[in-house]
């Protein structure tokens, strides 16, 4: 017999796990809970942070350091948003056309 919880988790409700922090963490910022407890955010996160580390072993030393840079400052702009999910949804439309772009626009051997 499956339980009640064991149910919910195999439909994909509830928590899930982002791949960018621990979503068991004790001390959750607001972004970050909304983002563990959204599947859609969380899916964004996913495909954010393995864009991000794909661009990170494609790229030279210095780009790379201004990509994490850019990173950067894009999770403070994501912590602004705060519980609010439009915001959020937008924040990671936003980044992830940047790290395409950018991916776009890596030189390829011929």
């Amino acid at each position: 017999m499956i339980t009640c919880a064991a149910f919910t988790l195999a439909l994909g409700i509830g928590p899930v796990n982002a791949a960018s922090f621990d979503c068991d963490a004790e001390a959750l910022k607001a972004d970050e809970q909304v983002i563990c407890d959204t599947r859609a955010l969380n899916d964004m996160d996913v495909k954010m942070v393995t864009t991000f580390e794909l661009l990170s072993g494609l790229m030279a030393m210095g780009n790379r350091g201004q990509l994490q840079d850019q990173q950067i400052e894009w999770l403070t702009k994501r912590g602004e948003c705060k519980a609010d999910i439009g915001c959020l949804t937008a924040a990671y439309a936003t980044r992830l056309a940047e790290l395409t772009t950018i991916y776009d626009g890596i030189e390829r051997p011929k």
